[in-house]
């Protein structure tokens, strides 16, 4: 199976109810995702086709495009983790045999993801601040607030996902980068 087909058919490593919350996740993730990325494409398209042909620019355009990017932004973090997509620093993780390497992505796993939780926690008091200011956009009317709820959504998925990787690498032997990425290198030579 190449790595485009795993992740078009992904399926969690995890058993039972955590592998049934990590697949619905996933499948959440790519639909928002595909769904953003077309909307956006869409629009600035149509922005573009409009100015040109009528000379004037649809007036909600730009905002549209920065829901848009938010969305696609925290959603993607959490699509990120769960592919092992992550940026990582790998000089010290790479020298350690299995068994260290297993112990340091626990406590990475942990560690992120409380983080992540963090960010949640704050997150959720900076969308409580906007609504109390009323603030809307000038040209969709929507309250400000509304487009920033994709920011604790993506802090959260991520935060979860993090903990299941965590799991994951408590409950196998193999080192996990994220419940259905195998820690290691791919040999980029093909056989001839």
């Amino acid at each position: 199976m190449t790595e485009e087909e795993s992740e078009k058919s992904y399926r969690s490593g995890l058993p039972g109810f955590l592998g049934v919350i990590d697949t619905a996740i996933s499948k959440l993730e790519a639909v928002i995702l595909a769904m953003g990325v077309l909307l956006m494409a869409l629009n600035t398209v149509t922005n573009v086709v409009t100015r040109f042909v009528f000379g004037h620019s649809i007036m909600f355009t730009g905002e549209l495009n920065r829901i848009l990017i938010i969305m696609i932004t925290f959603a993607g973090i959490g699509y990120a983790a769960r592919h092992g997509r992550h940026i990582r620093m790998s000089a010290i993780y790479d020298a350690l045999p299995t068994g260290g390497r297993k112990v340091l992505m626990i406590v990475i796993a942990l560690f992120t993801s409380l983080v992540m939780f963090f960010l949640l926690y704050y997150s959720v008091f900076y969308i409580i601040d906007l609504y109390s200011k009323g603030r809307v956009l000038p040209s969709l009317g929507l309250p400000i607030w509304i487009i920033y709820l994709w920011v604790p959504m993506g802090f959260l998925i991520t935060g979860i996902q993090y903990l299941l990787t965590a799991i994951k690498n408590m409950t196998s032997r193999d080192v996990y980068l994220s419940t259905g990425v195998v820690d290691g290198y791919k040999d980029t030579e093909t056989e001839v």
